[in-house]
């Protein structure tokens, strides 16, 4: 190999490896029950979101408010023990109305990411 050849592959491999170890992405939400931005007819008695990646249990929250701010859910949101990616939390009975879903997760890469959305409950 020429010394032209050596440096051009230098150069190469850290753009290559990025590209590899980019692959461990962020835990991105996958899809939620209720769906984000979806109309219910019955108030459901948990929320469920799936994320792309697991979930660090100890780093990762979830919580519930009504358009008031309140929190409506009943402060046990926690990580699925039989699946990692799986976040949940159990709802209080709720009335008609528009429920804002927050959420914050470190995935087992360690990266954060975090989001709301709403979903209505239909009168």
């Amino acid at each position: 190999m020429t010394k032209r050849m050596i440096a051009a592959a230098s150069l190469a491999l850290p753009v290559l490896l990025s590209g590899v170890l980019g692959a461990a992405a962020h835990a991105v939400l996958d899809r939620a029950d209720p769906r984000v931005g979806s109309t219910v007819s019955t108030a459901p008695s948990e929320v469920k979101l799936w994320f792309t990646e697991n979930l660090e249990p100890a780093f990762s929250t979830i919580r519930v408010v009504d358009a008031d701010g309140r929190q409506v859910d009943r402060a046990d949101g926690r990580v699925d023990a039989d699946n990692p990616a799986l976040l949940r939390i159990t709802l209080s009975l709720l009335p008609a109305g528009t429920y804002r879903v927050l959420w914050r997760v470190v995935s087992v890469d360690t990266h954060v990411t975090e989001g709301e959305f709403t979903f209505t409950i239909a009168s």
